[in-house]
């Protein structure tokens, strides 16, 4: 780090999630906030804040479950209800009191479970 640059010094760059439905999966993406950076019929990638791209890779068959990464938003009821109107059925939202967090999910369209949670930044450059 040096003075000018007070983010940590690391941050993940990718993150993957295997799809067999690439367009819908990498429209799904796009809806929730991600910027696309390569839209392809067998790899896909979107961008996310602090840099990290998800890559979508396209396999023939998948076994839908919970996504291997959560995500982060900054207002989380606003986000809940904006995924509501756009019929991507999130669930309730629920307190997570052990960690002072509030977090709901949204299945994407080859099945897999994403969790958003309510920011839980430092306050920090990140």
């Amino acid at each position: 780090m040096t003075e000018h640059d007070r983010r940590p010094a690391v941050g993940v760059a990718h993150v993957v999630l295997q799809t067999d439905r690439m367009e819908e999966s990498a429209q799904f993406m796009r809806v929730v906030g991600m910027r696309p950076v390569f839209d392809g019929p067998q790899v896909s990638v979107y961008e996310m804040r602090g840099g990290t791209h998800l890559i979508l890779m396209l396999k023939d068959e998948i076994t839908p479950g919970d996504a291997p990464f959560d995500l982060m938003v900054d207002d989380l009821h606003a986000t809940h209800r904006r995924f509501s109107s756009l019929g991507l059925g999130p669930s309730p939202i629920e307190a997570r009191v052990a960690i002072d967090h509030e977090v709901f999910t949204v299945r994407e369209p080859a099945g897999h479970v994403i969790t958003f949670f309510s920011s839980h930044a430092s306050g920090k450059p990140i």
